[in-house]
């Protein structure tokens, strides 16, 4: 098959890491890919160079950008129909809104046999002004009727979809977005990823990875970790990731003077994730809006334990008081109590995990994903052929 795939911007981030590793597995099953991107700008790293190791083709379009720009929007459309009459391919398979948005009206232009978007979270949320959730929720109904099929990274992604009145229940099907589990199962020297870290064998490391940007939810972190450091002495803070807002976050954590006990340890390879996670006692994401968190099968993988506030797709992969910890979003007393309660009980921090592993690891191996995407777009193609 032909297949292009189509994002907004190559960070790292776990949009692009599942386009990642579809666009190298569809290479090695022998497929034709292309990997159409925008420009890739700011703080939050990328992962160009290893698609480009993929034998893929790259095109940067640099009309394709994040924000609402209806010149920019225009042209990259434009420039979007023309690639895909050109290139003739049998699959356009898009990522992110703004590039959903464009790129399967452009595919549906160019008459491409398969039209294919995920869904890795939705652009309309609480949190946003609602003239804008109200516009994006007109052009992901608009096309959502040009979509041969629309793969949410999780349940929840679909029932929010279908409840704005977008798309049709058979169009959707649920693929988790999928992890390289063997870096993650590996065994790592705990005390020597923590000294990379500033860290000693007995702190209590409670760690988050996130960029630090808005609605990432730090700020519930920092408020609920006053208090874990009062009653823990030996509880530390580990932040991995970079953004916008560091340096606030940075001077928060300086005049609540707790900077002694927080490490900001910015953007890490990719390849250094799992690392970070196995010097980790507890991960705890914060987030108020997420598809389905790459990071808390990561962790659970890993053999560490999650606190989490149940929004979107958390609960698919975190049972509370089975494979984690679920509280309300805001939340800060109870996230301040569920890390103690962590912190303070060993064994109950190895259950979660343990069962978490065993749960988690089929459902989020990248090769079961690249198995199940590429086989929706032969069901799609062979559809229209019958």
């Amino acid at each position: 098959m032909k297949i292009i795939h189509v994002i907004t911007r190559f960070i790292l981030g776990g949009a692009q890491e599942n386009t990642l590793y579809t666009v190298e597995g569809q290479r090695a099953m022998g497929h034709d890919v292309t990997l159409v991107t925008g420009p890739t700008l700011g703080p939050e790293g990328e992962l160009l160079e290893r698609a480009k190791r993929s034998g893929a083709k790259i095109i940067v379009e640099p009309h394709l950008v994040r924000a609402i720009h209806p010149w920019h929007d225009a042209r990259a459309y434009g420039r979007l129909k023309k690639l895909f009459r050109e290139m003739r391919p049998d699959v356009v398979h898009t990522h992110s809104s703004k590039a959903g948005i464009l790129g399967r009206l452009a595919a549906h232009k160019a008459h491409v046999p398969a039209v294919i978007h995920t869904i890795h979270g939705l652009a309309f949320h609480p949190f946003q002004n609602a003239l804008v959730n109200r516009l994006y929720i007109a052009l992901e109904r608009r096309c959502a009727k040009v979509s041969d099929r629309i793969i949410s990274v999780a349940d929840a992604m679909t029932e929010q979809a279908l409840a704005a009145g977008i798309g049709r229940r058979e169009q959707f099907r649920t693929i988790y977005s999928g992890l390289e589990v063997e870096t993650f199962l590996r065994d790592y020297d705990r005390d020597a990823a923590r000294k990379r870290f500033g860290l000693s064998p007995d702190d209590l490391v409670i760690g988050k990875v996130a960029r630090l940007s808005d609605l990432k939810g730090h700020e519930f972190l920092f408020d609920a970790f006053e208090t874990v450091a009062k009653e823990e002495p030996c509880a530390k803070l580990l932040l991995i990731g970079d953004g916008w807002r560091r340096a606030e976050y940075e001077s928060r954590v300086a005049k609540s003077g707790l900077a002694h006990r927080v490490v900001f340890a910015g953007l890490i390879p990719p390849d250094r994730v799992p690392e970070a996670i196995h010097a980790m006692d507890i991960l705890v994401h914060t987030s108020l809006r997420e598809g389905l968190a790459r990071v808390l099968p990561q962790a659970l993988i890993s053999g560490v334990p999650v606190i989490t506030y149940d929004v979107d797709g958390a609960r698919e992969v975190v049972e509370n008081d089975v494979t984690g910890v679920l509280l309300p979003p805001k939340e800060v007393p109870g996230l301040s109590a569920a890390i103690l309660r962590l912190l303070r009980d060993a064994p109950l921090r190895s259950r979660l995990a343990a069962a978490g592993r065993e749960r988690l690891t089929p459902l989020f191996d990248h090769r079961r994903m690249v198995r199940l995407i590429t086989e929706t777009y032969e069901e799609v193609l062979a559809a229209k052929k019958s």
